[in-house]
């Protein structure tokens, strides 16, 4: 389980630690940063998939997520006393991210080139604005000290702690490879495996289909599915995995939790499709999934994902609301509750009664954002709030 989460110089976030628990619950106003936050995580998770410098580009490339304000907010700036000013930068332009878990710790560093130089000096490169790892670093425990350092990655060189020495395992690593893809496979690296394992089984929901044309609507191919597809293409399928190797029991009373009296069909048709139909309580008929409302649909893929019989080390919604009567958030809230006793919970949400159904859980870690000065933070953190983090130097 993630115990911290940091991030420093990314959009919104000028320099932001929070405190994580089992079931986290994001709030606050628009623009206040619960986006740039959700996709600092999605960037995290591209670094074991191998994926991170590409998912900047589709950013809008480094420069662009900067954070855009000065590099630091003085005391008088944040008074009202003197207007927002910049000034001379002490330190280069990184951005920052980590995290802090049970058993280890990461942080990665990415910035611009240090030069054009492509073929000769003479020569500048195509690729002067495409971002470069500079430093990667794990270590034991949840705070960084050189001590616990255990893999150390500066520009081409990664190297290992071996007793009281250092190993090296690269030395020409390419600036747009992560060590995960260089020694993630090294028997001699078990720390960087682990840690790479344990992020590829982050789950993000937030792009479920639900129009006319929606892959959830369509019979599909049937396979066992104990992990339910980010768009939902396979929900016949995943809902009928759940009812026959997960908790079936589970699954029926969240459909009737959220509609009293309806029973969850899946339908084998032939060829090996199978398609999702619903009888609800006063119908002849079941209703197939091509004549579901949006939002009913939306709550059978809530369901697949968060009763999984394969639960991820960290599963995050993004405003599953979305689409939601107000009368089915109470129902949602109290499956999302059932599921973070399984796996560590990550909500976003504006929704007022999911967020009241959320916060009567008591280890509902409520983190509500505000914008100050332009940068996000937490409402009420004050400075012996946050949790003991340092970057690695």
């Amino acid at each position: 389980m993630l115990h911290t989460l940091a991030v420093a110089n990314y959009r919104s976030i000028n320099n932001l630690v929070l405190p994580l628990g089992r079931l986290n619950l994001v709030t606050g106003a628009n623009g206040s940063g619960k986006s740039n936050l959700y996709r600092a995580l999605r960037l995290l998770a591209e670094t074991a998939q191998g994926g991170v410098v590409n998912a900047l580009a589709r950013e809008g490339g480094l420069d662009s997520t900067f954070w855009a304000g000065p590099e630091t907010l003085s005391r008088r700036m944040l008074s009202g006393e003197v207007p927002v000013q910049g000034g001379p930068r002490k330190e280069a332009r990184r951005l920052r991210l980590g995290f802090a878990g049970d058993d280890f710790s990461y942080a990665i560093s990415l910035g611009l080139p240090e030069s054009n130089s492509g073929e000769s000096r003479d020569t500048p490169s195509a690729f002067s604005l495409a971002p470069e790892i500079k430093r990667e670093c794990i270590w034991a425990g949840g705070s960084y000290r050189p001590a616990s350092l255990l893999v150390d990655r500066a520009g081409a060189m990664v190297r290992m702690r071996e007793g009281r020495n250092w190993q090296v395992m690269a030395q020409h690593l390419p600036s747009f490879d992560s060590l995960y893809e260089q020694i993630g496979n090294d028997p001699a690296c078990p720390e960087v495996s682990h840690l790479r394992e344990h992020i590829r089984r982050w789950r993000f929901y937030d792009h479920f289909r639900s129009d006319a044309e929606a892959p959830a609507r369509q019979p599909q191919l049937g396979t066992r599915t104990p992990v339910l597809h980010h768009d939902g293409r396979d929900l016949a399928a995943a809902l009928q995995t759940i009812r026959e190797i997960g908790d079936a029991a589970a699954l029926d009373a969240a459909i009737s939790d959220a509609f009293p009296g309806a029973r969850l069909r899946i339908d084998m048709q032939a060829g090996g499709r199978f398609a999702v139909e619903l009888q609800q309580e006063g119908l002849l008929r079941p209703l197939s999934a091509s004549e579901l409302s949006d939002g009913t649909l939306r709550y059978l893929l809530l369901v697949a994902a968060l009763l999984t019989p394969r639960p991820p080390s960290l599963m995050l919604l993004n405003e599953p609301e979305t689409s939601l009567h107000p009368d089915l958030l109470p129902a949602l809230g109290r499956l999302i509750i059932a599921a973070s006793q399984h796996t560590q919970v990550w909500v976003v949400s504006h929704a007022s009664r999911l967020i009241a159904t959320l916060e009567q859980h008591p280890e509902c870690n409520a983190i509500v954002l505000e914008k100050q000065l332009g940068q996000t933070v937490i409402q009420g953190q004050g400075m012996l709030d946050e949790p003991a983090w340092k970057w690695p130097s």
